[in-house]
């Protein structure tokens, strides 16, 4: 027998998949170390933030940008869950970092915190372990499944707002993930950075 749903039953389940959703999204986030930071200054979804030192894990790959990230992603996740080398798994981080390098694409994992004092497990070739200098970035945050338009319209609007407050980007832009891949768009968090020298 086929049940044929009216628009509001309808709705409510859409509200119920929604929020389902969302607290998938929200425990991923919180099971997951982030790299801690300080909080500069803040304007809505725009932010200064001052980072310690991190210790990451790099990959670089040529071609289109999603690509680049999706394959870049793929052997970085070969290293940390111990399929490219011996030992044991490395606990998954956020967010994935990801940048133009030259003509490649630069994909980063930032390792847990305490592999800022012991060295972490020696990668196969592809791979180098490199420490991020503290520094000082602009970050805004948005959702949806970042496209190369939505990352630039993110990127114009963080550059406009550093020049509001009389600041400067001393670097070029890098894009940052923090989701499981089967979170949906709405629920996603996104962010376009630049590292920034700050008088603040």
């Amino acid at each position: 027998m086929d049940v044929k749903l009216d628009s509001r039953t309808k709705w409510i389940g859409g509200g119920v998949a929604a929020a389902a959703a969302a607290g998938v999204a929200a425990w991923w986030l919180t099971r997951v170390e982030t790299p801690p930071y300080t909080l500069v200054l803040k304007d809505g979804v725009l932010e200064v933030r001052a980072y310690g030192a991190l210790t990451v894990a790099t990959t670089r790959t040529k071609g289109q940008r999603q690509d680049a990230l999706s394959r870049g992603f793929r052997v970085l996740a070969d290293y940390i869950f111990a399929k490219s080398r011996d030992g044991e798994k490395i606990a998954m981080t956020a967010p994935v970092l990801s940048d133009a390098d030259g003509d490649s694409w630069r994909t980063r994992f930032v390792m847990p915190a305490r592999f800022v004092d012991i060295a972490p497990p020696e990668p196969p070739a592809g791979i180098e372990i490199e420490t991020v200098a503290a520094r000082r970035v602009a970050a805004i945050r948005f959702s949806g499944r970042a496209d190369d338009r939505m990352l630039a319209e993110h990127e114009a609007r963080l550059r406009e707002w550093l020049e509001e407050y009389g600041l400067k980007a001393t670097g070029p832009a890098e894009h940052a993930f923090y989701n499981a891949p089967f979170v949906p768009g709405p629920m996603r968090r996104n962010e376009v950075m630049l590292p920034v020298a700050s008088i603040y």
